[in-house]
């Protein structure tokens, strides 16, 4: 039986019928962001909201939940991890900018709503990169919302070398200290492709930092299990260097601070959904295992080795 998908066509600037095999497929990495965005506009909801995106469901209409509901099975942690990262992103964001930075670049920004929904400085230049056919989505729905700072949006095909050092280069030219920031990204690229980013990145000298996902090598064996999901067939996790920093590190690029999801689960008392019998294994293993599993996921901030 054929099923009903929704897509975001830009020339309707609305959600538009289109006949699938599944309901809900993602189609490519793009279509992911509506997943992750559906989470944050879930959680405005919540009395005890960690944050509030009530812009987030204007963003998803219904084929946020569509796939939400699809993917049932891995949905209560992917929830968490979405919430944890939203909350830990935005204090570095935060800090950041009490730090001097005065642009941020968001490299496959989806659906992103940070310059709306956070107090950010009126003087911040904040730019976000993605497929054209997101930029001119976000500008339609978002046309007659005010943003807190100074926003501006690039269509450009980040996977292009030519297209993304362009870009690279020409981005804000007023902007002296520049953060960049890849939440949802490097998951999704090669090796290879994460160190051509790294070394581009690095080629521009106002790029002060760099924020993107850790990953311990234990969730490695998950990640993979998840990517063989037939409806995320057009979008796997790609990336498992043997050593998530050291592979930075290589190509230029040093932690300065890692943070867990797990402190965020602890200060809101937003238990991650780890099955019983597992929570039950690790208290048994003792304090190692459980710090282990406590340091397993998260975001690192970088700067270059030479700074």
């Amino acid at each position: 039986m054929t099923g009903v998908q929704f897509f975001f066509d830009t020339r309707l600037a609305g959600p538009m019928l289109l006949p699938m095999t599944r309901l809900a497929e993602i189609r490519d990495v793009s279509d992911t962001a509506i997943w992750v965005a559906y989470y944050r506009g879930k959680e405005s909801d919540r009395p005890d909201a960690m944050f509030r995106d009530p812009l987030a469901k204007v963003l998803t209409a219904e084929r946020g939940e569509d796939i939400a509901r699809a993917f049932k099975r891995i949905s209560p942690y992917t929830e968490w991890t979405v919430l944890a990262r939203t909350v830990l992103i935005d204090e570095f964001i935060q800090r950041a900018i009490v730090d001097g930075v005065d642009a941020v670049i968001n490299l496959g920004a989806g659906l992103d709503t940070r310059p709306y929904r956070m107090e950010l400085p009126p003087s911040l230049c904040w730019v976000e990169a993605d497929f054209p056919h997101v930029v001119e989505y976000k500008n339609h729905v978002l046309s007659e919302h005010t943003p807190h700072c100074q926003v501006q949006r690039v269509g450009v095909d980040l996977a292009n070398p030519t297209a993304r050092r362009g870009f690279l280069a020409r981005v804000v030219p007023g902007a002296k200290k520049i953060l960049v920031l890849t939440e949802g990204v490097i998951p999704y690229l090669t090796e290879a492709q994460v160190a051509e980013l790294a070394m581009d990145l690095l080629s521009q000298p106002r790029f002060a930092f760099w924020l993107a996902e850790y990953f311990s090598a234990r969730v490695y064996v998950h990640l993979k299990a998840v990517s063989k999901t037939p409806m995320l067939a057009n979008a796997p996790f790609r990336f498992f260097p043997l050593d998530w920093e050291g592979f930075f590190r290589t190509h230029g690029w040093q932690r300065t601070e890692v943070r867990y999801s797990s402190e965020v689960s602890q200060r809101f008392g937003r238990v991650p959904p780890i099955p019983l019998m597992a929570r039950m294994l690790l208290r048994i293993m003792g304090r190692d295992a459980m710090q282990r599993a406590r340091t397993m996921t998260g975001f690192m901030l970088m700067t270059p080795s030479s700074h």
